[in-house]
C-alpha cells in the first residue's frame, strides 16, 4: 500500500503557494547556475574607469614630461599632451646615467633574487606548513619577528660583512642579502596550509616517492599560483629597490634606481631628462607583465578555484 505526501495547494483564484527554500539558504538570495556570470551595473563600470585612469595617469604624465624641455614642464599650467623632444631626452638620459649597463645589472639582480626567493621560500613554506619537527612554531615565530626589524638597523653590520667578503661595489653585495625573505616564507606557508591536503602527501609516500619527488611532483604544482604572485611582487620590489643598492654599489656598476639617482643628483637637475630616465626604467616592468601577465592571472584564478 502506497501513500502520497500531501501537497500544498492554493485556494481557487489565488497565486500558487511558494515552493519551500533549501535548508540553510536565505529566501530571495541570488543563485547562479553553471556558466552564469555576475553582471556589473553602471556604478561598477564608473568605478573601474576611475581606478584605471588613476593608475595610468602617473605613467602618462611621465611620458608627457619626458617629451618636453624643462622650461615647458615647469610652466603653469603644465602641458597635457606629449611634445616632440622625447627621442632626444631619452638619448640624453641613456648617455648621462649609463642606463644600458644599469638595466642589465637590474635584470641580473632582480632575476636572481626572484628565482632564489621562489625556491627557498617554497621549500621553507612547505616545511613549516606540512612537516612535523621540534621547534617548528618557535622558528616560525622568529621568522615573522624579523619583519618588525627596520632595514636601517642592519645596514652597518651588513656593510661590514660585505666589505670583509670583498664584495663592495659588486652585484653580489645586493643579491646575497636578499635571497630569501620572511614575508615569502610566511606567504607560502599560509597558502600551502589550505591548498595542499595531507592526503596527497600520504598518497605519494605510499607510492614510494621520496621527499624530493614529493616536492617536485606534488608541492610545486599546487604552489604554482602563490609562486607566480610572490615572484611578481619580489621582482618588482628588487627592481625598484634603491636604499641598499645605493650604499653597496658605485657609479661604475649601478642598478637602474642608482643610475636614476645620479640623474637627479646635480644642483639643478633637468626634470625632463629625469622623467625620460624614469620612463626607460618602467618599460622593462611593463614588458615583464605583458609576457607573463596571462600566467600570473591564470595562476591567481587557479588558486581561487581550488580555494
Amino acid at each position: 500500500m502506497t501513500t502520497t505526501s500531501p501537497t500544498k495547494t492554493s485556494a481557487p483564484g489565488l497565486l500558487p503557494a511558494p515552493s519551500p527554500t533549501a535548508p540553510g539558504r536565505a529566501p530571495g538570495r541570488l543563485r547562479l547556475g553553471a556558466g552564469q556570470q555576475l553582471r556589473g551595473g553602471p556604478f561598477t563600470y564608473a568605478a573601474l574607469i576611475v581606478v584605471g585612469l588613476g593608475s595610468i595617469l602617473p605613467l602618462y604624465w611621465t611620458l608627457v614630461a619626458a617629451s618636453h624641455d624643462q622650461q615647458r614642464v615647469l610652466d603653469s599650467p603644465p602641458p597635457l599632451l606629449p611634445g616632440g623632444r622625447l627621442g632626444s631626452n631619452l638619448q640624453a638620459a641613456w648617455d648621462q646615467a649609463n642606463l644600458g649597463k644599469a638595466i642589465v645589472n637590474s635584470v641580473i639582480v632582480a632575476g636572481s633574487i626572484t628565482v632564489a626567493t621562489l625556491f627557498f621560500c617554497t621549500l621553507a613554506g612547505y616545511a613549516f606548513a606540512k612537516m612535523r619537527f621540534r621547534g617548528r612554531n618557535v622558528l616560525m615565530t622568529a621568522v615573522i619577528a624579523t619583519l618588525t626589524i627596520p632595514p636601517q638597523l642592519s645596514v652597518v653590520p651588513l656593510f661590514m660583512m660585505i666589505s670583509d667578503f670583498g664584495w663592495s661595489g659588486q652585484l653580489e653585495s645586493v643579491i646575497f642579502p636578499t635571497l630569501v625573505g620572511a614575508f615569502g616564507v610566511f606567504f607560502m606557508r599560509q597558502y600551502l596550509i589550505e591548498a595542499l591536503p595531507y592526503e596527497l602527501i600520504e598518497a605519494a609516500k605510499v607510492d614510494g616517492a621520496s621527499n624530493i619527488r614529493i616536492v617536485w611532483s606534488v608541492v610545486l604544482p599546487v604552489a604554482r599560483p602563490a609562486m607566480m604572485v610572490l615572484g611578481m611582487l619580489t621582482f618588482v620590489q628588487a627592481w625598484n629597490d634603491f636604499f641598499w643598492p645605493f650604499l653597496a654599489l658605485n657609479q661604475q656598476n649601478p642598478t637602474i634606481q642608482v643610475a636614476l639617482g645620479q640623474l637627479s643628483a646635480s644642483y639643478t637637475p633637468d626634470q625632463s631628462i629625469v622623467m625620460a630616465g624614469a620612463l626607460i626604467s618602467t618599460l622593462p616592468l611593463l614588458l615583464v607583465f605583458v609576457i607573463f601577465g596571462k600566467q600570473i592571472v591564470g595562476g591567481i584564478m587557479a588558486g581561487a578555484v581550488k580555494g
